[in-house]
């Protein structure tokens, strides 16, 4: 190839307009900024090729599933367990088959601003979705484990087909109309699974910013209800907002 500029070699890495021929001719260019380029290429190729991985195992479930001649699988996960103050948030998603979506994972892994993105997308790619939201008050009246598997089944009965296999992060539901797998981290094993985690964890840290702006005191934007130092310190100078979780025990110790 005839001897470019490092703007443009540096445009055609860019473009993805570069072939493995030219790469090649390009590793003997002595010219440290060339040499640099092909050092981040590879770099990120190598990266690339890890998510590919990752994502393919991630999928094993669900091929299975199909495998077995299910259609409409669903993921199915939650957010908001262990905080002392707001809703418990359960999604439920159906992916299509060929889905993919490379550095999917347990919401948990995932950067805000990626988890955002990721939201968008499963949304408007997803075959269908659910969300359900139980609010302090259901959990202090059946309990906190109750209230998310009752989210659960909520958010699976808005499906739109109904699923007719359920992957289920962790949690056994009963009385379910399909067969269901429960799986202890499913969140980084299914990218069903990984999907509902994303919908329900971005649903309900909006709730929360919400709620934050309603008693800014407590910080609910940054800790999300939990416990932190800082929340528990405001709960003993302010109290309990009606958000609060009266059956934790650190609430109820303010109440």
């Amino acid at each position: 190839m005839e001897k470019l500029s490092i703007t443009e070699i540096k445009t055609l890495f860019h473009e993805n307009r570069i072939t493995k021929t030219e790469i090649a001719i390009l590793k003997d260019d002595t010219r440290k900024g060339v040499q640099q380029l092909i050092r981040t290429y590879e770099k990120n190729k190598l990266k690339e090729l890890a998510l590919e991985k990752a994502f393919d195992e991630m999928c094993t479930y669900e091929r299975n599933a199909f495998a077995a001649g299910k259609h409409f699988i669903a993921g199915i996960d939650e957010a908001g367990r262990g905080p002392l103050a707001g809703p418990v948030v359960a999604a439920a998603v159906i992916l299509p088959e060929n889905f993919k979506l490379l550095g999917l994972n347990d919401s948990k892994q995932i950067s805000e601003s990626k988890r955002d993105e990721f939201f968008d997308i499963i949304k408007e790619n997803a075959v269908s979705f659910g969300l359900s939201i139980m609010d302090s008050q259901t959990i202090d009246r059946v309990n906190i484990f109750e209230a998310t598997k009752l989210a659960m089944k909520e958010a699976l009965s808005k499906l739109t087909p109904q699923a007719d296999h359920v992957l289920i992060d962790a949690v056994k539901l009963d009385n379910l109309t399909s067969s269901s797998e429960s799986i202890i981290k499913g969140d980084a094993k299914s990218i069903s699974i990984a999907a509902a985690s994303i919908l329900a964890k971005v649903t309900r840290d909006r709730l929360m910013r919400d709620i934050h702006n309603e008693f800014p005191v407590y910080d609910f934007k940054s800790n999300m209800g939990y416990g932190t130092k800082y929340h528990l310190e405001k709960l003993k100078e302010y109290g309990i907002t009606p958000y609060h979780r009266k059956t934790f025990a650190p609430v109820k110790e303010n109440m």
